[in-house]
């Protein structure tokens, strides 16, 4: 590939696409598929053919619109509305250019968003190179080989602010600084795509509706610490996001963007998919390294830490699929523009996924800093009706639950750390007064108890009697005791365990005991649960 090159695509398929006179953009990722859009595009493709319209008019699949409780979702290029619940009975109707379930860019759950992860997502075919080239892509790896330094990459993305999305939030230019700076002629860069927090599916829609981004925000950051060859770790439960990695990847290699000697310079760089078995502790860093060696994926103590010796014993820069995906439009737009997005310590965006009790659940993209009470009553439209707001478990099972007393609390890394609670990679589930937060707190821990790997004993045998103590709680078994052994043991977890995952399995039930103790109590003293959901006397 030469710049010349990609100019010549961009413009082709530029001109292809003006050619058309509407375009026609099916939902076809895991949400709307379920629902059905694999039948809605077929009987679209058939209406436009029956017409006679397929040279003016096309059909094609697209990423996530955000949306997902509305899918099936199609957008029209003429007229950039969206149709929510679309069926293959409404095809007709919208290749005519009809208003079916039309909901307008100004619809609140569009209008609170700014979409710069998610840009491409809905509007571009994943499946298609050209596509993503045609919108920009692969520009900002041109300038970043051909006009930039590896220190200047290094200096732009470490002024621009960006903070590891992937939950610690860890400054991701001193990551690459210290990657950089290691001796060593290998050094690898991974991508973290080993989302297993329940009710998360951000990585997985980034990496079903965009994958190239996510490619070419990689081969920057070999580039800019020296590295040659990188992995992403994908777990084998999203399908559609591998398969779609392997189309990308594949057309990278054929349009001679990822291989040797990236647009005539001395840069080479590869990219291999890994695929994972689904364990959660996969997720921590060295488990995840452990795994790509082939090994059985188990935490090490650190240090040292990746930078320093990382896969097969080389300096590795590891970060996840929203870190990548921010890097091309810093590098396009730089470093200052991006640092004047967001909170002043957490610059840029964040995706959620806003899932549990709210109306409107799917996929957001919002500043960092938005409040709380934004992201659930503006764009997710607030809980059911006869159903008040109680709490969200931000952070998956590692995370904490946030009262409705902190509502407009700006959901940045430091704001949410203040009240116990944490970021993560994104998962955001609502819950209303129907929810019982001892049992929240029960069902996390035992998500945290049958995902830990067993190798170090506090988290292995920690975890299940936290879990033990939860469940008697909620049949209405509890003691007094109880109390002060939950935080005992979750003391025990934080300052013992060996990786990030026992270290934090205690945050659910810290942030239940901190903001919803009277409902502990009820269940221990009262033997009822205030919200009616826990059976008390039961087995469960």
């Amino acid at each position: 590939m030469t710049p010349e090159a990609l100019l010549v695509i961009r413009e082709t398929e530029q001109q292809r696409l003006g050619k058309l006179s509407n375009r026609i953009l099916c939902c076809t990722v895991a949400g709307c598929l379920s629902g059905g859009a694999g039948e809605v595009r077929t009987a679209l493709e058939r209406e436009v053919e029956r017409q006679g319209r397929t040279g003016e008019i096309e059909v094609c699949g697209t990423g996530c619109m955000g949306l997902c409780s509305e899918g099936p979702l199609v957008r029209t290029s003429a007229t950039d509305v969206v149709h929510t619940r679309v069926t293959p009975a409404d095809a007709p109707a919208i290749v005519y250019g009809g208003a079916v379930n039309s909901v307008a860019a100004d619809h609140p759950f569009f209008a609170g968003q700014r979409r710069i992860i998610l840009g491409n997502s809905g509007h571009t075919d994943p499946e298609r190179i050209t596509d993503y080239i045609a919108r920009g892509g692969y520009q900002s790896l041109l300038r970043a080989a051909t006009a930039m330094t590896p220190e200047e990459i290094v200096a732009e993305v470490r002024r621009s602010g960006l903070r590891g999305r992937g939950g610690a939030g860890y400054p991701a230019g001193l990551k690459w600084e210290l990657v950089a700076r290691q001796p060593s002629h290998t050094k690898y860069v991974v991508c973290n795509a080993d989302e297993g927090d329940p009710g998360a599916f951000m990585n997985r829609s980034v990496l079903e509706g965009d994958p190239h981004r996510v490619l070419e925000g990689m081969a920057i950051a070999g580039l800019a610490v020296g590295a040659q060859q990188g992995y992403i770790y994908a777990r084998g439960e999203s399908p559609l996001a591998i398969g779609r990695l392997k189309t990308a990847i594949e057309q990278a290699r054929r349009e001679g963007l990822s291989g040797d000697r990236l647009f005539d310079t001395n840069f080479n760089f590869r990219i291999d998919l890994r695929i994972g078995a689904g364990a959660y502790v996969c997720g921590e860093e060295t488990a995840l390294l452990a795994s790509i060696e082939g090994k059985r994926g188990q935490p090490v103590p650190r240090p040292p830490y990746p930078p320093e010796r990382g896969l097969w014993g080389n300096p590795t820069l590891i970060n996840n699929v929203e870190t990548f995906a921010n890097i091309p439009t810093i590098i396009e737009k730089g470093a200052a523009w991006f640092a004047s997005i967001g909170a002043p310590s957490s610059p840029g965006t964040k995706v959620f996924a806003l899932a549990g009790r709210v109306k409107r659940a799917g996929l957001v993209e919002v500043p960092i800093g938005t409040p709380l009470r934004t992201i659930i009553h503006e764009l997710g439209g607030g809980v059911p009706e006869g159903y008040e707001f109680k709490a969200a478990q931000t952070g998956g099972p590692a995370g904490g639950c946030i009262p409705a007393a902190h509502l407009d609390l700006p959901m940045d890394y430091d704001s949410l750390q203040s009240i116990g609670a944490m970021m993560g990679s994104g998962g955001l589930i609502v819950m209303d007064t129907s929810s019982c937060m001892v049992d929240i707190a029960r069902f996390f821990m035992e998500f945290c108890r049958d995902e830990s790997c067993g190798k170090c004993i506090p988290c292995r045998a920690g975890t299940v009697q936290m879990h033990e103590i939860l469940a008697r709680i909620t049949r209405g078994e509890g003691v007094e005791g109880d109390f002060a052994m939950l935080t005992d043991l979750s003391g025990l977890l934080r300052a013992t365990s060996l990786c990030g995952l026992g270290l934090a399995a205690p945050n659910p039930v810290l942030s239940t005991l901190r903001h919803f103790r009277s409902e502990y109590e009820a269940h221990v003293r009262e033997h009822r649960c205030p919200a009616g959901s826990c059976k008390m006397g039961a087995t469960k």
